[in-house]
């Protein structure tokens, strides 16, 4: 027997010990420990980090709307000519060369740098010897906008665009940090109502299996009649707080899930971690001033600097519209040397010598009869900028009333907790007060029962309100655009 009883010792000692090796490990985390590993980790902060930097990219590509390009080129030609029906033959050899450089200035010029120079060689039956020459030309020819394409052109128009659009993203990276970071705070903030309410739910099963205990005592004792259905109706409350108590399970389990699905990129490396909130929810007072929100949002709201930035985008392209109406009026000049010889080597020593130089200047005018395509491109850009500053306006007024209605969510979610602790406190006294009664005969099963859902569902209202306090702080942060500032959040954290 002893042997029995040493080996089931150790059976159940093992047993204990591989319960806890399966026990999920615990990873106790605060909301600062979750918003960063969410600005490490999560997907969609991820994916829009590399907004900004292909923006800036397309910067890059704009500005090389200035970049020189050179070209060179070198050419063979041979050609036979004469026969039968001639009175001679010619044979003709040539090589040439070319090269250049072309480009624009940010002020609208243009100019072309070229070098080209070219041998001739050959002999014809008809002529005395053989010929050979050579000759080219290296010079700069510019061409400076003086209406159309002078304070701005296309290139300049692509860099704002590109400007712009690099803006654009950037607030749309903040966009998506506020979105996630509000995520976050609302998705701990339920994980720690989940936990708190499992915990109220297990007490309302407690309470309603004493009740059963202390009336299947009387009935054995006589005091409560057995058939006066007192024990059906704490078996029935018993039931509902274990129903109770498997939904708030799931709650938790689904909301903790929710958390790490914003917080992590690998959710099967947290499946198996328990996520412990390091703080338990609490209500901190804050005063609420909606002129002070309002003024907040007007200059930080992400989404309405955007706006702002695609008016800004359109009041240029309207620049650009206005300019192309004009005529195109140019100022041309070149300016070079000629160079000629037998060989190439003489032509490049006359460039040397810079004795044979050419020149000329200029203007030139080109204006469409009718322009129609420029006119009423900008009338229809026109068109666009109305629409756009409405739409800016819409949203100011947007913006104005969801931050109002975020301030008075957050001032009804503080009364809330207020009342909600009160109404609480007073559940607790109502059912100490009733127990007492039914001890002594003067209350019913019925009574302490409604009285005990009375108290499960005012300590659930309590951490409800508790909850949507804190989310409600969240939300009016978010309204206001003000989170990443509420959090100390770096907008170039990687």
């Amino acid at each position: 027997m002893k042997k029995i009883g040493a080996s089931l010792m150790l059976a159940a000692s093992l047993a204990a010990a591989s319960a806890q090796t399966n026990a999920p490990a615990a990873r106790a985390l605060s909301l600062s420990d979750c918003i960063a590993e969410a600005l490490q980790h999560n997907f969609d902060v991820q994916v829009e980090r590399y907004e900004p930097a292909k923006s800036q990219l397309n910067l890059y590509a704009a500005y090389a709307g200035y970049d020189p390009i050179f070209s060179l080129s070198g050419t063979r030609n041979h050609s036979l000519s004469g026969g039968l029906f001639t009175n001679g033959i010619s044979v003709s050899d040539g090589n040439s060369l070319n090269s250049g450089l072309t480009g624009s200035l940010p002020w609208g010029m243009t100019y072309g740098l070229t070098g080209n120079v070219a041998e001739n060689y050959g002999y014809s039956s008809s002529l005395p010897g053989n010929y050979d020459s050579s000759g080219g030309q290296i010079g700069v020819n510019v061409t400076q906008p003086l209406l159309k394409n002078f304070w701005t052109d296309n290139t300049r128009l692509l860099i704002s665009a590109a400007k712009n659009n690099l803006k654009l993203s950037e607030q749309g990276l903040r966009l998506q940090l506020i979105a996630t970071v509000t995520a976050v705070e609302n998705a701990y903030y339920e994980l720690i109502y989940a936990r708190e309410n499992l915990n109220v739910q297990q007490e309302a099963l407690a309470l309603a299996r004493q009740q059963l205990a202390d009336d299947q005592a009387r009935v054995a004792i006589g005091t409560v009649a057995q058939s006066g259905g007192t024990i059906e109706q704490d078996e029935a409350e018993v039931a509902q707080s274990r129903a109770n108590l498997i939904a708030a399970q799931f709650t938790l389990a689904a909301d903790e899930n929710a958390l790490k699905n914003l917080i992590t990129e690998r959710y099967l490396q947290w499946h198996d971690i328990t996520i412990e909130p390091a703080a338990a929810l609490a209500a901190v007072r804050q005063l609420f001033d909606v002129q002070d929100s309002w003024s907040k949002g007007m200059v930080s709201r992400p989404d309405l600097l955007q706006a702002k930035v695609n008016v800004e985008q359109q009041g240029i392209q309207l620049k650009y519209d206005r300019n192309q109406i004009f005529p195109q009026l140019d100022l041309v000049g070149s300016y070079g040397y000629n160079g000629a010889g037998r060989e190439f080597s003489d032509a490049f020593g006359q460039y040397a010598t810079a004795n044979r130089p050419y020149y000329s200047y200029g203007a030139e005018l080109s204006l469409p009869l009718s322009n129609a395509k420029a006119r009423n491109s900008f009338k229809a850009d026109k068109a666009v900028e109305q629409q756009l500053l409405l739409k800016l306006k819409q949203l100011e007024q947007n913006v104005m009333v969801q931050i109002d209605n975020a301030v008075k969510q957050a001032q009804s979610a503080w009364e809330s907790v207020d009342a909600t602790h009160k109404a609480r406190i007073y559940a607790e006294a109502a059912l100490k007060a009733e127990q007492g009664k039914y001890a002594v005969g003067k209350s019913t099963t019925f009574t302490v029962l409604q009285l005990q859902n009375n108290l499960t569902g005012a300590r659930s209202q309590e951490i409800r309100a508790l909850a949507n306090y804190n989310e409600a702080l969240a939300n009016l942060a978010q309204q206001e655009g003000s989170t990443l500032e509420r959090r100390q959040v770096d907008l170039r954290v990687k």
